[in-house]
């Protein structure tokens, strides 16, 4: 999961209101072209990469997605800030979130809202964990994300190592050569490094791995 930046809503989805219209149905809501229009948009977000796990999205592997579920909070079923695109993994990501059950919404990372570098931290053998030094409340919602999301599933963990630990070998270089020079010296080799992968299927994985983040900054104790 990584940041996303959210653009402008597809045209389309000002002819849907959710008292009106079922999500779905038959004819199908929206349109086959409207929803051609909200993957173009998705897929320009997300670069065809699932929101969640970062899995490669194609035509036989995604879903138009609800970050809150339309049975929970139906007046969101045509909002675009409610949408994004999601895998189709059996028990990840959106299947796992929309099965899960009752859930406060506001312990779930929203990535075009959250920052996800701020609580998560993917490691070399795939899995993610909460970042050292949250607050509790921080870590509670990161914690909860790993879990609605089941972003520690042994499929998506496996696939999610698989490709973190090609770049093992070139961040032990990195670390060696920070070791033996000036940081001005192999910065920008490694950002570069780090650029040229950011396209990729689970890019921060990739990233994390290359450049690990620094744990959250321990909160202040108050003076006495």
């Amino acid at each position: 999961m990584h940041r996303l930046h959210r653009n402008a809503p597809p045209a389309g989805l000002r002819r849907y209101r959710h008292d009106r219209h079922a999500w779905g149905g038959d004819p199908i809501v929206p349109s086959p072209g409207d929803r051609a229009d909200i993957w173009t948009q998705l897929n320009a977000m997300q670069g065809a990469r699932c929101a969640y796990c970062e899995t490669p999205l194609s035509p036989d592997n995604r879903h138009i997605e609800h970050f809150r579920q339309r049975s929970r909070y139906p007046q969101g079923t045509f909002d675009w800030d409610n949408l994004f695109g999601s895998c189709n993994r059996s028990g990840t990501c959106g299947d796992h979130k929309d099965k899960y059950g009752n859930y406060p919404p506001a312990n779930l990372l929203k990535p075009d809202v959250d920052e996800p570098d701020d609580y998560l931290v993917f490691v070399v053998d795939g899995t993610v964990q909460p970042k050292a030094g949250l607050s509790p409340e921080a870590h509670h919602r990161a914690a909860e994300t790993i879990r609605i999301l089941n972003l520690n599933a042994p499929a998506l963990r496996q696939a999610r190592g698989s490709m973190a630990c090609g770049y093992q070998q070139t961040a032990e270089d990195f670390a060696e050569m920070a070791t033996l020079f000036d940081e001005s010296e192999w910065l920008p080799s490694l950002t570069q490094e780090v650029q040229a992968t950011a396209h990729l299927p689970f890019a921060t994985a990739i990233r994390h791995v290359l450049n690990p983040p620094k744990p959250a900054p321990m909160p202040r104790q108050p003076s006495v």
